[in-house]
């Protein structure tokens, strides 16, 4: 009896075959939501870290205990200035890389 072989394929070879090339409008929504679904876990994480409730940070930062809830569920809707008051609230630093064909930008 002969053996299959059996072809393996990368993540990204998948998600540009069922979500389509970089660039094209889907992969760049499925790229969007992910990494808003990515910072709204290091939101609800910093806030545990700090032992703090939903509401006691939205009271630090000035919203409701349900604006919190949805940017730790997802951060689509908040926000650039929340987030930027929401990591102050929990003390904890963040940091923007941008790169551009490769080259990752630094300011001096």
């Amino acid at each position: 009896m002969a053996k299959t072989q059996i072809k393996s394929y990368s993540l990204s070879e998948m998600k540009d075959k069922y979500l389509g090339k970089v660039g094209s409008a889907d992969r760049d929504e499925y790229e969007y939501e992910l990494n808003m679904d990515v910072l709204g876990r290091m939101v609800k994480a910093a806030r545990q870290e700090r032992n703090l409730t939903q509401e006691e940070l939205g009271k630090l930062v000035g919203v409701q205990k349900a604006q919190i809830s949805k940017l730790e569920s997802s951060a689509n809707s908040a926000t650039i200035d929340t987030i930027l008051r929401v990591f102050k609230a929990l003390k904890a630093d963040i940091h923007f890389n941008v790169t551009i064909e490769n080259h990752r930008l630094q300011l001096v």
